[in-house]
C-alpha cells in the first residue's frame, strides 16, 4: 500500500558552524559558534521517534563521509594540506538536510508508474556539490527495487537544482494523482537563486509527469533577499493543502487561480504579512515545519521551538488551530542545533510516497532501530565542535570512525568506503 515514509537525514559527527551557506541567516549569523554534533543527532533522532509514536512512517539516511577525501583529492589536495575554506567545505555536514537529497514524484504521478527520484546537484554552494554521489549511492541502494523506482542522477550544471525544498505536491489523497508544483528563484538581492527553472524543468521530463498537472512557480524576490533560500522556508503542501506566506510567490494570485482550476479541491491556507512578518516566518522556520497527516484523517504541523517562542507566530497558530481550518495539531521539538545552521524539521526529511515493503528495510526506521543508533551517537559522535577543531586531525578520525561504526551497526558496509 503506497503511503508517505519521511526519510531523516542523520545528523553527521563533523555538524559544525562554519558559516558557509550565503543566503542563509541562521548560518551566516551563527559563524564561529561551538556546535554540539551530539545533541544534534540525538535532538534529530527524537524527532524520528515521535513521529514514529504518532503513526507516522518513518525512514533515514545515513550521515555522508567526513571530511570528503575524494573531492579534496579531485581538487589536488588532502585535508591536512587544504586551506581553510576548502578543509571546511570537505567537513560539512549539510547532508543531514535531506530535503535536499532529490526531488521525488510518486508512481500515481508518472508516465511509467514508477516513483522517480532525481538527484539534486546542489551546484551553487561548494560545501553542498560534492553530497550527490554519495546521496546517489544511498538513494539506489535505498530504492534498488526498479519495478517500483527509477533513481536519476542529477541534472548537469549549470543548471541549479536544490531537491525536494522547492517541490511541493497537491492530491485528494496520497495514493492519489497529484499536482507537481515546482519552484524557482530568479533573484534576491545580494543572495543567489538557487533553483533554476530549467533544472525544475527538466525533473519533470525526466519523472514523465503530465504538464496538465504540472505547475512551474516562481519564488518572490522579496522572500530570497529576506532569507527564504528554499522555497520550502516560505511554504510548504500536504495532500489538498497549501500553507504558506503572503509574500512566497510572485504572482500569488494568478499561481492560486491556476492551482485551483488543475485541482479543485486544493486549500490554500495563506499567512498575512500583516500577521507574521517575513522576519518572523523565517526567523521561526513557521513554514519550515512538517505538514503531515495523522491516522486520524487529521493534519499536524511538526514545529521548531523556535515557533513557538516567536510571539506573533504562535498567536497565528493558536488562532487557526481554534477556528475550522485544515491544521489541527501542533507538535513542538527541540531542534536547536539543526535550526542554528538553518534547516527546521521540514529541512531534515525527505518525503517519498511508496510502499513500504518495496524499500530496502535497512533505512527504515523502528523503536529498536533508533535505540540503537541513540546508543551509537551517545557513545562516537562529538560532544562540540569549535571551528578550530576543523583543522585537528584527531577530529577527522572521529569523524571518519564515527561514520564507518554507523555502517556497520546498520548493516551498510556497501556505504563504508568513499566515493570517486
Amino acid at each position: 500500500m503506497l503511503t508517505e515514509i519521511n526519510f531523516d537525514g542523520i545528523v553527521g559527527p563533523s555538524h559544525n558552524y562554519a558559516g558557509l551557506s550565503l543566503g542563509n541567516l541562521a548560518s551566516a549569523r551563527n559563524l564561529g559558534r561551538e556546535s554540539r554534533p551530539r545533541a544534534a543527532a540525538l535532538q534529530g533522532l527524537a524527532k524520528m521517534r515521535a513521529n514514529l509514536e504518532r503513526g507516522l512512517a518513518q525512514g533515514f539516511l545515513l550521515p555522508q563521509r567526513r571530511p570528503a577525501e575524494a573531492w579534496l583529492h579531485a581538487l589536488g589536495t588532502d585535508i591536512a594540506s587544504a586551506s581553510p575554506a576548502l578543509r571546511a567545505n570537505s567537513l560539512s555536514a549539510s547532508s543531514m538536510w535531506s530535503a535536499n537529497a532529490a526531488t521525488v514524484s510518486p508512481a500515481p504521478d508518472t508516465a511509467d508508474g514508477r516513483c522517480h527520484l532525481t538527484v539534486a546537484n546542489l551546484v551553487t554552494m561548494p560545501h553542498r556539490s560534492h553530497e550527490w554521489r554519495e546521496t546517489m549511492a544511498q538513494l539506489r541502494l535505498a530504492f534498488a527495487d526498479t519495478a517500483h523506482f527509477a533513481v536519476h542522477p542529477p541534472v548537469p550544471p549549470p543548471f541549479g537544482d536544490e531537491g525536494a525544498a522547492n517541490h511541493m505536491r497537491l492530491c485528494a489523497a496520497h495514493d492519489a494523482p497529484g499536482l507537481e508544483v515546482f519552484v524557482y528563484g530568479v533573484a534576491g538581492g545580494p543572495f543567489p537563486a538557487r533553483q533554476h527553472r530549467e533544472a525544475s524543468e527538466a525533473v519533470a521530463r525526466l519523472h514523465g509527469l503530465d504538464p496538465a498537472r504540472t505547475v512551474f512557480a516562481r519564488q518572490s524576490d522579496a522572500a530570497i533577499a529576506a532569507g527564504a533560500f528554499h522555497n520550502d522556508v516560505v511554504a510548504v503542501a500536504n495532500a489538498r493543502v497549501l500553507f504558506t506566506h503572503e509574500l512566497a510567490f510572485a504572482g500569488r494570485e494568478a499561481l492560486y487561480a491556476d492551482l485551483r482550476a488543475r485541482l479543485p479541491e486544493v486549500e490554500i491556507v495563506e499567512v498575512p504579512a500583516a500577521a507574521v512578518s517575513l522576519a518572523d516566518a523565517i526567523a521561526s522556520y513557521l513554514f519550515n515545519a512538517q505538514l503531515v497527516t495523522l491516522p486520524s484523517g487529521e493534519m499536524a504541523l511538526v514545529l521548531p521551538g523556535e515557533a513557538r517562542e516567536t510571539p506573533s507566530v504562535w498567536r497565528w497558530l493558536e488562532a487557526h488551530v481554534a477556528g475550522n481550518g485544515p491544521i489541527r495539531h501542533l507538535f513542538v521539538h527541540d531542534l536547536r542545533e539543526s535550526m542554528a545552521n538553518g534547516g527546521g524539521p521540514a529541512c531534515l526529511r525527505l518525503r517519498v510516497v511508496a510502499d513500504p515493503a518495496t524499500i530496502d528495510p535497512r533505512f527504515l526506521a523502528s523503536p529498536q532501530t533508533l535505540d540503537r543508533i541513540e546508543a551509537l551517537v551517545g557513545r562516537l559522535w562529538p560532544e562540540r565542535i569549535a571551528v578550530d577543531d576543523l583543522s585537528d586531525p584527531a577530529l577527522w578520525r572521529t569523524c571518519l570512525e564515527a561514520r564507518t561504526a554507523l555502517c556497520t551497526e546498520l548493516d551498510l558496509a556497501e556505504l563504508e568506503d568513499p566515493i570517486a
